[in-house]
């Protein structure tokens, strides 16, 4: 048992704890249910968990989430949409999500596969700066698609990646 500054009570039985926290004007509260014997504080429960709360939220907040982007192509994609999509990729690995790069063939666009994974090969040579392949350009049904996580060290650089002429 550990009462409100932190100070070693000893081992006393439950009866005992709940008089002692009630002579105090406070809760007692099973800190590790797993030890033996088990571990429990005399505190107000209100605090207890609002103070719990807060140090989940301020963990939560440092944690780093990984969302996947995803970029949809189709093989007849004209050059500037690529530009524009491929421009997106390395701005969204430059922010550190992962990225989706998808090639959907539809109808005779499946007879003609080949195009689709010269596009896809064409995208992979133009971001290999920005990103590391997480599984390569893979057939999924009528779906071309490759899993792009960013470099090691490649954040920073991403705003500079813009070409000269072209205006934010």
């Amino acid at each position: 048992m550990v009462d409100e500054e932190g100070n070693q009570l000893g081992v006393m039985t439950l009866p005992d704890a709940m008089k002692a926290a009630r002579e105090a004007g406070l809760d007692v509260v099973e800190i590790s249910p797993n030890a033996v014997p088990p571990v429990c504080k005399i505190v107000d429960y209100g605090k207890f968990l609002y103070e719990a709360n807060k140090k989940a939220h301020e963990a939560k907040k440092h944690q780093k989430s990984s969302h996947i982007k995803e970029v949809k192509f189709r093989p007849s994609t004209a050059e500037h949409d690529y530009q524009v999509r491929k421009n997106q990729i390395i701005r969204f690995l430059g922010e550190g999500y992962k990225v989706k790069a998808m090639i959907f063939h539809r109808g005779r666009e499946m007879a003609h596969q080949d195009v689709g994974r010269a596009k896809m090969d064409r995208l992979m040579r133009d971001i290999v700066d920005h990103a590391q392949v997480e599984f390569g350009p893979r057939m999924e049904a009528n779906i071309l698609l490759a899993l792009l996580a960013p470099k090691k060290g490649a954040g920073a650089a991403a705003p500079a990646a813009r070409p000269a002429g072209e205006q934010a």
